[in-house]
């Protein structure tokens, strides 16, 4: 058992591995919480599936259609603008969408007992082995002077949930995570062959990009613009020729280059996003996802993922022109963890550009032709921005700030537990 609870000047220390009933039925301190009888699931504790001590909190949906309520339990002593994290471990049977079905949440409460600011979700989830470990950290807003902690199972008729290995806990404020991005603007013309091209880009890189960039964006496909060539004639392996010649300028400017290229993998052809890291090698890469007729008819092909890609600043992720046209691309890499999306673009509507920033919560970095290069921040603000050929648009951005709304919370949270993935969305005359 590992129980402690401390509560002063905001230094809160809450721990339970260990759950056994009270005189009530209930473990000591905790209560069960529906919004209405009706959608009440069935609360116990069980002792066959817990995590190290005895005992788990365990949720069943009864196969009850309205289903939604869970654990609480109410700590005291949390002081406005000192910030904690929650840790809550979980597993499930019977989920269909873990990310909305699998609650665990803070609500902050003033010293009347009234909710004070908006709920906070953890979203940040770690599988290890049978159990997932969800964990949240944020501030308390003004007025709060102490929280609910909330663990829940949504809407989830045919699932058994088991919530373990809680605690919430005071952390120091965040340090900033400061990131320097430089996003190019620049157009060739009548190069002739790629590798001019690529020459002419290190070389914009080296005289716009500042000492002590984190991050470089080039435009979508830079081996092919203004060289009077097609896809086909400028596709390469990956690695390959530009890899290396822009991984030089990555390793000599100790900054990670994103730039968009045409990719020859077998008899496939792709409009691929490359990463290079500080030191120059190949991180990784994204193949367009929605290609455009006209790149189909120029004989593209598809990719069929959304990686996302730890750098040592934070996680990001890769989309290219055409992909800001649908909402999946950014969303999935959103879900996926990316802080930053990087958008290599040639032409495109810049009003869902915004959308996709403001929807998702990321910092949407796009680096285009006939297209704004400019960087947006997760509120759709533009940071940054440039059109003029052979510059850049030059930002530093923070990772570790909230975006949050006074009236809606903290998006990015909520986002991820609000998202309905489960609604079909084909035409009635797709085969499902």
């Amino acid at each position: 058992m590992l129980f402690l609870v401390g509560a002063m000047h905001g230094a809160v220390d809450f721990r339970q591995s260990e759950f056994s009933a009270a005189a009530d039925g209930l473990p000591s301190g905790w209560k069960v919480w529906s919004p209405r009888p009706e959608a009440a699931p069935r609360t116990y504790l069980d002792s066959v599936h817990s995590l190290g001590e005895p005992g788990a909190l365990a949720i069943s949906g009864d196969s009850n259609a309205g289903v939604c309520g869970g654990w609480e339990r109410l700590i005291e002593g949390v002081e406005p603008g000192k910030w904690y994290r929650l840790t809550a471990h979980y597993r499930a049977e019977g989920i269909t969408e873990a990310h909305r079905q699998i609650i665990a949440r803070l609500e902050w409460r003033s010293a009347a007992g009234k909710r004070a600011g908006q709920p906070e979700y953890a979203y940040r989830a770690e599988r290890q082995g049978e159990w997932t470990r969800l964990t949240l950290e944020a501030a308390a807003p003004a007025a709060a002077n102490a929280v609910t902690v909330q663990l829940h199972l949504w809407h989830a008729p045919a699932a058994t949930l088991w919530w373990d290995a809680i605690a919430l806990e005071s952390i120091p404020t965040p340090a900033p995570r400061a990131v320097t991005i430089a996003s190019i603007h620049y157009r060739p013309s009548k190069t002739g062959s790629a590798a001019a091209n690529v020459e002419k880009f290190a070389e914009v890189i080296e005289r716009v990009a500042p000492e002590k960039t984190d991050l470089i964006l080039l435009p979508e496909g830079i081996t092919v613009v203004g060289t009077g060539l097609n896809y086909l004639k400028v596709a390469e392996p990956v690695p390959g020729p530009t890899t290396v010649r822009l991984g030089e300028t990555a390793r000599r400017k100790n900054a990670y280059i994103v730039a968009g290229i045409y990719e020859r993998e077998g008899s496939a052809v792709y409009n691929t996003a490359i990463l290079l890291d500080r030191s120059g090698r190949l991180a990784g890469k994204y193949r367009k996802v929605y290609l455009p007729r006209e790149e189909t008819e120029g004989g593209l092909t598809p990719g069929s993922d959304y990686p996302v890609y730890t750098t040592d600043f934070g996680k990001i992720g890769m989309m290219i022109c055409w992909d800001v046209q649908y909402a999946d691309p950014a969303r999935a890499l959103a879900m996926r963890g990316a802080e930053i999306v990087l958008m290599p673009i040639w032409g495109g509507n810049e009003t869902l550009g915004l959308a996709r920033a403001i929807e998702n919560h990321v910092f949407l970095v796009s680096s285009g032709y006939n297209y704004p290069t400019r960087i947006v921040d997760p509120l759709g603000e533009v940071l940054a921005t440039t059109i003029e050929n052979g510059t850049a648009a030059i930002a530093t951005v923070d990772l570790n700030r909230r975006y949050a709304d006074n009236w809606l919370g903290h998006m990015r949270g909520r986002f991820h537990r609000e998202l309905r993935l489960d609604v079909p969305v084909a035409p009635p005359d797709w085969p499902r």
